[in-house]
């Protein structure tokens, strides 16, 4: 059983139009990229942003609910293994998602909320709009998953061992 507030809270959260999903929308506009579809139901997974005529498809994920790797978020202390499964289940659905677009000859952007903040925002941007010109010249366009933002492996491997050596130190 959850309590009133919990479910108040829970009912809250967007799947649609989020922030960081508004946010990227706006920059795609400002730079010129408009004649996108939003939630294009033909496209496996739904994106939250979609250039058919490109076959770029770009999902703007949050933190929590897709399990960041850049975040290493921990688990809700509560009614763990309800969540451990949800995660599990979201991030099978991406993968699956994102497989089937890249089978049928898309590029795949997947965006990170941590990407987005004031800090990162331009720099994030600068790379999706390089990645949607790429994707843009003709016969330029090959299918593939590109996680916007993230660091080289063996830095993204040096920064987990940091995160994770200092969660063990509290």
């Amino acid at each position: 059983m959850t309590s009133e507030a919990t479910r108040h809270v829970m009912q809250a959260n967007r799947s649609k139009n989020t922030k960081p999903e508004l946010l990227v929308r706006a920059r795609l506009r400002e730079a010129g990229y408009t004649g996108y579809r939003l939630h294009w139901k033909k496209a496996p997974g739904k994106p939250d942003i979609c250039f058919p005529g490109r076959q770029v498809a770009i999902f703007v994920n949050g933190c929590f609910w897709h399990r960041c790797p850049h975040c290493l978020l921990p688990l809700p202390k509560t009614n763990v293994e309800f969540w451990k499964a949800k995660f599990d289940r979201n991030r099978a659905r991406d993968a699956r998602d994102n497989a089937l677009l890249v089978q049928d000859g898309w590029t795949v952007l997947v965006v990170w909320e941590c990407m987005l903040k004031e800090e990162r925002l331009d720099s994030t941007m600068r790379e999706v709009l390089r990645e949607l010109d790429r994707a843009s010249r003709e016969g330029q366009n090959v299918a593939r998953m590109v996680e916007i933002g993230s660091p080289r492996p063996w830095k993204l491997r040096r920064e987990r061992q940091k995160l994770r050596s200092r969660h063990t130190l509290r």
